[in-house]
């Protein structure tokens, strides 16, 4: 009799993060009002990352239990 090895499906979780990155200009005298100024723009959807932003895609494979 031949021992058969019966490979089981699995589930696993895939996640996959993109990276879209943008250097703006901020005028200011101290980084920190500059920061907030940039972050302030980016929550106001004055500065939108799209497409031409893009840098990287990763895929991050978990198996599930």
């Amino acid at each position: 009799m031949m021992n058969k090895k019966v490979k089981v499906a699995k589930t696993f979780h895939i996640e996959i993060v993109e990276t879209l990155s943008r250097i703006i200009d901020i005028v200011s005298e101290d980084e920190q009002p500059a920061l907030l100024k940039a972050q302030e723009l980016y929550r106001n959807e004055e500065v939108v990352l799209d497409s031409e932003d893009y840098i990287d895609t990763k895929f991050n494979i978990f198996e599930r239990e």
